[in-house]
């Protein structure tokens, strides 16, 4: 856990040239991976905007 808290705190000093941006989502994402609870709702999260993606796909065909 230390690994993804270094890499979001590093990320929120994005704007200096060696640290950056980048850093948030992939210390969030290994942070996903450790805590169960952060895990739940990443999984939560990306089950929601799948449904939401494959409802506007599915809106946009029957459109045409």
């Amino acid at each position: 856990m230390s690994i993804a808290a270094l890499l979001i705190v590093g990320g929120l000093f994005g704007f200096l040239p060696v640290l950056g941006f980048w850093m948030l989502p992939l210390g969030f994402l290994i942070l996903a991976v450790d805590s169960p609870t952060v895990r739940r709702m990443n999984r939560r999260i990306t089950v929601a905007v799948k449904r939401w993606w494959n409802g506007n796909k599915r809106d946009a065909s029957q459109a045409r």
